[in-house]
């Protein structure tokens, strides 16, 4: 892979659910640009493989799991010796169900993954960041975070919720150094639709008309590369 120079080079990045998908496009524009990423997923093969590919630091890490997380950022201070400059929260869990089909069980793994990872990620590292005066929270949306879809109660709730999230940290950062983007893009071609197949059921986006997950990675990069002073609230993408 061919290494260039840019507004991020030097920057160290943390990724979660970077082995496929969004992650893994977000993870590799990153390291183009010049930026140490460390990428966090919690499949060990496959991230291992990506990581090595790109250069990049592998931590095997279930997101959903409140000390897998601590022990990953004790792992990521202790490698980079500070927060990082960058935290993208990627991982996401996405299964569709009637409000009275979707399980406790589900509706809880959904708002653990979408939402109290991110807040756990960002809660580790945020104090530095506030005392530094400096650093980049990246928040994954969705379409779900501001519109409402059937079968999607789980993923909506937790998207809606991260998008309050984002809003109270926006509120609470303003003025600090650290900033705060939530990037919300409509369907995106990833193996996160596997096992539903849109392209066979009636009034979902066909894959083919989906954005790919490297045009969504680019906005990432779009909001990253701002000067200081200028903070990408909200960025919403759709197909064109």
């Amino acid at each position: 892979m061919e290494r260039v120079s840019g507004s991020l080079e030097g920057k160290s990045a943390v990724v979660s659910g970077a082995s496929r998908g969004i992650g893994l496009a977000v993870a590799r524009a990153l390291t183009i640009a010049g930026a140490r990423v460390t990428m966090l997923a919690r499949s060990v093969p496959e991230l291992e493989a990506r990581a090595s590919e790109l250069g990049a630091q592998a931590i095997t890490c279930d997101v959903a799991d409140g000390g897998a997380v601590e022990r990953a950022a004790a792992d990521i201070r202790e490698r980079e010796g500070r927060a990082p400059d960058i935290i993208v929260n990627n991982a996401g869990l996405f299964r569709l169900a009637r409000v009275d089909r979707t399980s406790a069980a589900d509706f809880t793994a959904a708002l653990a993954v979408n939402l109290v990872a991110p807040f756990r990620l960002i809660r580790a590292f945020l104090p530095e960041m506030r005392d530094r005066g400096s650093g980049h929270l990246v928040n994954i949306g969705s379409i779900a975070d501001h519109m409402t879809f059937p079968e999607n109660a789980a993923y909506s709730a937790s998207k809606h919720g991260l998008r309050a999230l984002h809003e109270v940290l926006r509120t609470e950062l303003r003025g600090s150094g650290v900033r705060a983007s939530l990037i919300s893009p409509g369907p995106v071609d990833t193996p996160l639709w596997d096992p539903i197949d849109p392209d066979r059921r009636e009034g979902f986006t066909p894959r083919g008309r989906m954005l790919a997950a490297d045009g969504v990675a680019a906005a990432v990069c779009f909001v990253l590369a701002q000067p200081p002073e200028v903070n990408v609230d909200l960025l919403r993408l759709s197909r064109s």
